[in-house]
């Protein structure tokens, strides 16, 4: 068998290796400016993403109403029929009916 000297070797792989360092001197460079705009993306919201974050709170809001008009519709025929609790569970679903309400924007006159 035919021993290779460690020389040869060594200078086969230096192509090789050449590429992997300056792949990863390039890496190392651009790391700040990598991680500088991957932390201003994330602390940043996006038009689409505001919009999408309002339209779920606005569907659980509507969610929530209609919850508490069922309820309320349900507590009213039992306070008619005389239950005190129920007309006590009827005010506290109709003030949080009222808060849940949208809110009209003021529009100041023109």
């Amino acid at each position: 068998m035919r021993r290779i000297a460690p020389t040869l070797v060594a200078l086969t792989a230096l192509p090789l290796l050449g590429g992997c360092l300056a792949k990863t001197a390039l890496d190392v460079a651009t790391a700040p400016v990598k991680i500088g705009s991957k932390a201003v993306d994330m602390a940043t919201t996006s038009q689409s993403e505001a919009d999408e974050k309002r339209g779920r709170e606005i569907r659980k809001r509507e969610e929530r109403l209609g919850k508490l008009q069922r309820e309320r519709e349900k507590l009213e025929r039992k306070c008619s029929d005389g239950n005190e609790r129920a007309c006590r569970d009827l005010a506290e679903v109709e003030h949080e009916i009222e808060v849940l309400k949208p809110q009209v924007p003021y529009e100041p006159d023109r």
